[in-house]
C-alpha cells in the first residue's frame, strides 16, 4: 500500500514538511560519502528555512500540553490500557521538558557560526559550493567520513528536541483515526464534511492499480480526483473505479 497524506492547515503543512526534511537528514548523516554529507548539511540549511517562524516551538509545547490533558482525561476509562497511557504521557513530559530546555530561536547555533553561514550562503546558487568558491569547506570534505558525522550531529543536536516533538506530535494525530474502506467511481470520490474540522487526510491505496490521488479539500467539502502515468510520466485521468482506504485525523 502507498500513503498519501493531505494537510488541512498551515502548521500541519510546515510540520510535514520538516518530517520529510528529518528523514532525508538521517538517511545522508549516515552514509559516508563527502557529496552525501553535503546533501546532510544542505538539508539542515532547509530544515531552518522551514522552522523559521518564530512560534513553531511554543506551539508545539502548546500542543504537546492539550495532548497531556486530553490523555489524563482517559484514566478513568475502563477501556484504556493504564499502562500504555502511562507510556505515552510519559513520552509527553520527557518531550516537552527538553523542548522547554533548549534555548534560544531553533538553529540559533549554526546561524551564529560564520562558516557555515558562508556555505548556507553559496548553497543557494546552482554550483556554488565548488572548491574554488570554498576552499575551507572542500577542505573540511577530505577529512574522514567519522569526523565529517561528528561535525553535523553536533551541528544539528540543537534542533533535536524540536523534532522529536512533531515526530511525537504527527505519530497522535495519525493514531487519532481509523482507516474506512472507500471507492472512487470512475476515479472520483466527494465527501461533505459538514463543516467537522480536521487536521489532516490519510489515503492508502494498493500499489498495483498505478492511481494517483490528485487530493483538494477545506472545511465542507473533500475530493479526490484519481490519476494514472503513462510512458511519458505525464498524468492521465482514470476512469475507473479505484477502491482506497481514507482516514480523517483530527486531535
Amino acid at each position: 500500500m502507498i500513503v498519501y497524506e493531505y494537510p488541512f492547515n498551515e502548521r500541519i503543512r510546515t510540520l510535514l514538511r520538516l518530517e520529510d526534511l528529518y528523514e532525508k537528514f538521517k538517511f545522508f548523516v549516515h552514509q559516508e560519502h563527502a557529496m552525501q554529507h553535503h546533501v546532510a548539511l544542505s538539508t539542515i540549511f532547509d530544515m531552518l528555512e522551514v522552522a523559521g517562524r518564530a512560534d513553531l516551538k511554543s506551539d508545539l509545547l502548546q500542543e504537546l500540553e492539550r495532548q497531556k490533558q486530553s490523555l489524563l482525561s482517559y484514566r478513568s476509562n475502563p477501556n484504556v490500557v493504564p499502562e500504555m497511557l502511562d507510556a505515552v504521557l510519559s513520552e509527553l513530559e520527557t518531550v516537552s521538558g527538553a523542548l522547554v530546555a533548549a534555548q534560544g530561536k531553533t538553529g540559533q547555533n549554526v546561524r551564529d557560526n560564520e562558516w557555515l553561514m558562508s556555505i548556507r550562503g553559496r548553497t543557494i546558487i546552482p554550483g556554488g559550493a565548488c572548491e574554488f568558491d570554498l576552499p575551507s569547506y572542500h577542505a573540511w570534505q577530505q577529512r574522514p567520513a567519522e569526523q565529517r558525522f561528528r561535525d553535523i550531529t553536533n551541528w544539528f543536536a540543537p534542533l533535536a528536541p524540536l523534532f522529536d516533538a512533531l515526530a511525537l506530535v504527527l505519530r497522535l494525530l495519525r493514531d487519532s483515526g481509523g482507516p474506512v474502506k472507500m471507492i472512487a467511481v470512475a476515479g472520483s470520490y466527494q465527501q461533505m464534511l459538514q463543516g467537522k474540522v480536521y487536521q489532516m487526510l490519510r489515503l492508502s491505496i494498493d500499489e498495483t492499480l498505478g492511481a494517483i490521488p490528485e487530493i483538494s479539500a477545506n472545511k465542507y467539502m473533500l475530493w479526490v480526483r484519481f490519476t494514472t502515468q503513462g510512458g511519458d510520466l505525464k498524468p492521465k485521468p482514470l476512469e475507473d473505479d479505484v477502491p482506497f482506504e481514507l482516514t480523517l485525523c483530527n486531535f
